[in-house]
């Protein structure tokens, strides 16, 4: 792939990027902000000239990309990305240091949701409104948004939107790539334009009701208030953003077949039954748990079921401070850190599927050592034969969890305790948000060292792109 076609590409998801710029800019001119307009304006410009000059300059280049120029142009353009959304923060004043700018914009994108903000409602409602539209742009793809929007870019998307798309298996619904990425898109704005009206229904105003779709649907957990989606007090809030929570942590190609009423495909998904096994078995339990903490089992149910959401659909959002729960729920949540939601969901985390895939490879393991001329297989949505996934899943296991500890270590050595570290690393990977110790629900991530926060940037990065993405390039191999 030549130099040009490669800039070319990067320029144009830059511009699209930028294009999105225009929806904080009319509420800073709604909201009588105008001091920050020129934040906003400048980067959508410089971005959408380039954008068009290269995109017209190469309309009649047709591209192929080759397997290691796929694994650098994703990674590129998700640090580009970054560092784009980095810029309306840092020119607006919003946040002085690039770096803050920087992390606050790769947990954005990537959904993660931590943030080095002590007093967000001190930001202008434009500003705040970016930091949860890079949750909703981030959370489905902005390579595969661009694929959607520009086919004639004349670039094979299959393989672009497969490195940074989320899961074990990558596929299509459609017969073209470009067509599955309009499809998922479209049922993803449908939820969002929901989720603004539910919202609205209860009582937030149209800007407020925006922000908080954006980063419930993307999983991300940016809030509008200090002390997020629990400032408002409100159960039907919370039962709002629950439901659209979990619906984001699920497969969204389900919803596809949902819409041709391909019933078969939801009945036999088995990732889906697992996730929803899970989901609400922990809410149930944590809510036990919580019985003597809040003195009403129906408040336990409420607080528990919130959480729950928050943390395995990894949007962060808070209701209540879980570090003061009994140990026993805290247990729970933390065991969440290493679920996530589902593969080709918005969610972040290791992904239900694969523990699925563990666990029935396990079986059949135990099943050898019982019956060792026994033929097994991993059977998935009512298919058997799926071993090649076990090792897939098995390697990805260890380099997830390896890396985890590996960006903890760097956590201890920047002074943090072992159980704020772990857990902050296992957030920044799994793109969950908050963690635990000093690095909690109600914490921020600002008082952190600027090595240890471009190392977060990193880790945040990787996970959204499923480790391998960027990780890849340590390999020598990539570069003989």
């Amino acid at each position: 792939m030549n130099v040009f076609a490669f800039f070319r590409m990067i320029f144009v998801i830059l511009s699209v990027i930028g294009l999105s710029l225009l929806l904080p800019i009319s509420v800073a001119f709604y909201c009588g902000e105008s001091s920050v307009i020129p934040a906003f304006a400048i980067p959508m410009i410089i971005s959408v000239v380039l954008g068009t000059v290269f995109f017209i300059l190469g309309r009649k280049v047709s591209v192929r990309f080759s397997t290691r120029s796929v694994f650098l142009f994703v990674a590129t353009a998700w640090i580009s990305i970054s560092l784009f959304g980095a810029f309306p923060l840092f020119l607006s004043g919003a946040i002085p240091s690039f770096v803050d700018s920087f992390f606050e914009s790769c947990s954005g994108f990537t959904t993660t949701g931590c943030t080095i903000l002590s007093d967000v409602e001190s930001l202008p409602r434009s500003v705040n409104l970016w930091r949860c539209e890079m949750h909703w742009l981030g959370g489905m793809g902005v390579i595969a948004l661009t694929v959607a929007l520009l086919p004639l870019l004349g670039v094979g998307g299959f393989n672009l939107i497969k490195a940074e798309s989320t899961g074990p298996e990558k596929g299509k619904i459609t017969p073209k790539m470009a067509n599955t990425a309009e499809m998922l898109w479209l049922i993803y704005g449908v939820l969002t334009l929901l989720h603004v009206i539910a919202l609205k229904i209860c009582g937030l105003d149209f800007i407020d009701s925006l922000s908080y779709a954006f980063s419930s649907l993307g999983t991300g957990g940016f809030a509008t208030k200090n002390a997020s989606v629990g400032s408002y007090g409100s159960l039907s809030v919370e039962i709002v953003c629950f439901a659209f929570m979990f619906l984001a942590g699920i497969n969204f190609s389900l919803y596809y077949y949902l819409v041709l009423r391909k019933f078969s495909e939801l009945r036999k998904n088995t990732e889906l039954k697992a996730y929803l096994l899970v989901f609400f078995a922990s809410i149930f339990l944590i809510a036990l748990i919580l019985i003597p903490y809040y003195k009403n089992f129906f408040t336990a149910l409420r607080f528990s079921g919130f959480q729950v959401a928050a943390i395995m659909t990894t949007t962060g959002y808070m209701t209540a401070d879980y570090t003061f729960w009994p140990s026993a729920a805290q247990f729970v949540i933390f065991a969440l850190f290493f679920v996530g939601g589902s593969a080709g969901s918005t969610s972040g985390g290791f992904k239900v599927i694969r523990w699925c895939v563990l666990i029935r490879h396990a079986k059949n393991e135990m099943m050898r050592l019982l019956h060792p001329h026994g033929v097994y297989s991993v059977r998935l949505n009512g298919n058997s034969g799926r071993n090649e996934l076990a090792f897939s899943v098995s390697s990805f296991a260890f380099v997830y969890f390896a890396f985890v500890f590996f960006v903890a270590f760097f956590g201890t050595l920047s002074g943090l305790d072992i159980i704020t570290s772990l857990s902050a690393s296992l957030s920044m990977v799994g793109n969950i948000g908050p963690a635990f110790g000093t690095l909690g629900p109600t914490s921020n991530y600002g008082f952190l060292n600027g090595g240890l926060k471009l190392l977060y940037c990193f880790a945040m990065i990787a996970g959204r792109l499923e480790l391998y993405n960027l990780l890849i390039f340590f390999l020598p191999d990539y570069w003989k």
